[in-house]
């Protein structure tokens, strides 16, 4: 009996060695699967872009707004300075441009004189700080666009229609001024909605820059004599005090609302 327990000694032991690498094995195999799986990994983050708007041949003081309104900074180089009337000429960089938002990227602006006067004072800086500009993309080339099928005559205008469709003549006429746009709402009409728009919305910078570009059209058509512009500046001084009231500011944009106002009665008589 010894003999045969004897005998069976060196089996069961290679038995039991071979049962220790198994386990061993499938050990390593299962640490191995457990770290080629992350556990609890953040997913990538995209980076936030901003695309740079196209402000080339725009008057400079609806250029700056549309800067604004897109989270851009500005800065105006060359001998030509900000003011209202001014057109650009260049921006850098280009329109179409895909920027990393590094909180407002700087576009630079070259302006041009145009035959209206400068007045008021220049804006040659945004009304706050700019960062780095980064390119990520290169501003893609604007396709030629395909000839258009010819379009039929328009439809004669019924005498309703033509009772009822708004007429804006100029209050004055100022000479070298842009045209009122008549895809654009009226100076009125944008005042209000200026006005309900401050008693809606709090105080934060992209509606400050909103208030601030509204501001500034209204007051710049109002001098180029738009129509009823002298109304529609009545309007923005009141959004001044409501600004002043809601958000702490308007104090400063209220002189300027006044003093067009006076500007636009004198030359109305």
């Amino acid at each position: 009996m010894a003999l045969r327990i004897a005998a069976r000694l060196p089996r069961l032991a290679i038995v039991g060695v071979v049962v220790l690498l198994s386990s061993a094995t499938l050990a390593v195999g299962a640490a191995k699967r457990m770290a080629a799986v992350p556990q609890g990994a953040p997913p990538p983050v995209a980076t936030p872009t901003v695309t740079v708007p196209d402000i080339t041949g725009q008057a400079f003081v609806f250029a700056k707004g549309t800067l604004e309104d897109s989270g851009l900074a500005w800065k105006v180089v060359g001998s030509v300075h900000g003011y209202a009337a001014n057109k650009v000429a260049r921006q850098s960089p280009a329109g179409g441009t895909k920027l990393k938002d590094t909180g407002a990227p700087t576009i630079t602006v070259t302006l041009e004189r145009t035959s209206y006067a400068e007045t008021g004072e220049p804006e040659d800086v945004s009304p706050y700080f700019g960062t780095s500009v980064e390119p990520i993309g290169l501003a893609k080339a604007t396709p030629a666009p395909a000839p258009a099928a010819p379009k039929p005559a328009p439809a004669a205008k019924t005498a309703a229609e033509k009772q009822t469709a708004p007429t804006r003549t100029p209050d004055f006429e100022v000479a070298g001024a842009p045209k009122e746009p008549t895809d654009e709402m009226p100076l009125p009409q944008r005042a209000h909605l200026l006005s309900a728009f401050i008693a809606s919305h709090g105080k934060t910078a992209a509606n400050v820059r909103h208030f601030l570009y509204q501001h500034s059209w209204i007051v710049t058509g109002a001098k180029f004599g738009w129509w009823h512009g002298a109304p529609a500046l009545r309007e923005l001084i009141a959004a001044d005090q409501a600004a002043q009231q809601r958000w702490h500011l308007g104090r400063k944009s209220e002189l300027v609302a006044r003093a067009a106002l006076a500007e636009v009665e004198a030359r109305g008589k």
